[in-house]
C-alpha cells in the first residue's frame, strides 16, 4: 500500500474529519506516506453525508468526501472501546504522525494526552488543527470555514464592495490550514532527524487565514488603513482586474510601468497624462483608468483581445468555469486530473495533486493513486496487522 515516493517510509494516523485535517493528510499521502484514516462508528467522516451532489448507487457517495481523501485507508474504531483503543495504541506506536482536528482538550479527554502519546511513541509528531487556536480567550470555539472567513477578515476583502461581504467560493480556510499543517509536519519530521524526539505542530483556521492576508495585512498594521472589498480589481495596482470586451470579459494584470507604457501605447491610452503616468496615480484615479480601458476594449471581441494582449506580452486571461478548467489541455498536462478505480463508482476522474516531483536525472515521480476509501474499507486488514503484540 505504501509504494514509493519521498514520504514512503512514513505512517500517518489521521483522526481528523471534514476538510482541514483530511486535506493535510491527503497532501502527505500524495507524496507517498501511508495514511490510515480512523473513522468513528455510525457513519465516520462528516463529509460522507455532505451533499448533494451524491453519486453512485442510491446516491451513496458524496463528491465532497471524494475531494479530500484519495490515497488513504479507512478503519472504523470506537475510541471509547478498550479493544479498539488497543488497536489505536498499536497504530500510534508504529506511526510517525498523528493528525487531529478535535476542539482543544478533546484529545486528552479521549485518553490521548501528550504524556500518554509520548509514552507510546516518543518520536511521534502530533499535528493539531483547531478553529481559532488552541489557547487564548476564544480557543475553545468550534471552527467552520465560512465562520472563520468572516472572523479573520477575508469576507471583508471579498465581494463587489464593502457593503456586500462575500465568502471565497472554495473553503479556503480549511484548505490553507491543511497546507500549513502539512508544512509544519514536514518541518517537525526534519527536526526529529536531529533530536530523535517528536513534537507538536499546531495551526488553526484563524491563523491560516490571517497568514494569507499578504499585502492587505500590512495595509492595516503599518499604514493604519482598513482595506475593503473592491470587486474584481486590485487595490494597489492599476489597471489590474476584470474588464468588459465587446462580447465577454477578460482579465489583465499591468503590473509594471514598462508594461503600462506598452499597453497604453497599443490601446491609445494617455500614457503620461495626469492621473495615468504612474501606478500610484492610476490607483488613485482608478475610476477614470478603468473607464478608459473598457472604452478601448469595447472595440474587440474577447478572443481577439486576448490574442492582441498575448502578442504584446501583457498578462491576460479569461474567466473559466470548472468544466472548462478540467477539460483544458494545460490543466491536464500538469497532472491536475487523475483517474482512480473506485470500489463503487468504477473508473472516475478526480482533481490531482498540485505538486510534481523530479529526480536529478529529470525523470518525474508518479504515484499510483488510489480512490478515496469506502467507510471502514480497511478495518479488517488494519486490525489484523496492528492487533498482534
Amino acid at each position: 500500500m505504501t509504494g514509493d515516493g519521498p514520504l514512503a517510509d512514513l505512517v500517518v494516523v489521521d483522526l481528523s474529519r471534514a476538510l482541514a485535517g483530511p486535506h493535510c493528510s491527503m497532501m502527505l499521502a500524495d507524496l507517498g506516506a501511508r495514511v490510515i484514516k480512523v473513522e468513528s462508528p455510525g457513519g465516520g467522516d462528516d463529509t460522507r453525508s455532505w451533499g448533494p451532489p451524491f453519486v453512485g448507487p442510491d446516491d451513496s457517495v458524496s463528491t465532497y468526501f471524494l475531494s479530500a481523501n484519495r490515497n488513504k485507508e479507512s478503519v472504523v474504531l470506537d475510541l471509547k472501546d478498550p479493544s479498539d483503543r488497543g488497536v489505536l495504541d498499536a497504530l500510534l506506536r508504529r506511526a510517525d504522525v498523528l493528525l487531529e482536528n478535535f476542539r482543544p482538550g478533546v484529545l486528552s479527554r479521549l485518553g490521548l494526552s501528550p504524556e500518554h502519546l509520548a509514552e507510546l511513541n516518543p518520536r511521534l509528531i502530533t499535528a493539531s488543527i483547531s478553529g481559532f487556536g488552541h489557547d487564548g480567550p476564544e480557543g475553545t470555539r468550534a471552527g467552520y470555514d465560512q465562520i472563520a472567513q468572516g472572523e479573520a477578515g477575508i469576507m471583508s476583502l471579498t465581494g463587489p464592495d464593502p457593503e456586500h461581504p462575500t465568502k471565497v467560493g472554495v473553503p479556503i480556510g480549511d484548505v490553507a490550514a491543511g497546507m500549513y499543517a502539512a508544512f509544519g509536519v514536514l518541518a517537525a519530521l526534519h527536526e526529529r532527524e536531529r533530536t530523535g524526539h517528536g513534537s507538536t505542530v499546531r495551526t488553526s483556521l484563524l491563523a491560516s487565514l490571517v497568514g494569507m492576508h499578504a499585502f492587505q495585512g500590512t495595509v492595516w498594521t503599518v499604514a493604519r488603513r482598513i482595506p475593503h472589498a473592491q470587486g474584481p480589481h486590485h487595490p494597489s495596482i492599476s489597471p489590474y482586474g476584470l474588464f468588459a470586451a465587446a462580447d465577454g470579459i477578460v482579465q489583465i494584470a499591468v503590473g509594471s510601468e514598462s508594461l503600462w507604457r506598452t499597453f497604453a501605447d497599443a490601446f491609445g491610452l494617455p500614457v503620461d497624462a495626469p492621473g495615468f503616468a504612474t501606478n500610484a496615480e492610476r490607483v488613485r484615479n482608478t475610476t477614470e483608468v478603468r473607464s478608459a480601458v473598457e472604452h478601448a476594449f469595447g472595440r474587440y471581441p474577447a478572443d481577439q483581445l486576448l490574442t492582441v494582449l498575448d502578442t504584446l506580452g501583457i498578462p491576460a486571461g479569461r474567466v473559466r468555469d470548472l468544466s472548462e478548467v478540467y477539460e483544458w489541455d494545460q490543466t491536464r498536462s500538469q497532472g491536475l486530473v487523475i483517474e482512480v478505480e473506485h470500489p463503487v463508482l468504477g473508473r472516475v476522474e478526480l482533481p490531482g495533486p498540485p505538486l510534481r516531483m523530479f529526480a536529478d536525472d529529470g525523470s518525474e515521480w508518479h504515484r499510483e493513486h488510489t480512490a478515496p476509501p469506502l467507510y471502514g474499507q480497511h478495518t479488517v486488514s488494519v486490525r489484523d496487522e496492528f492487533s498482534a503484540p
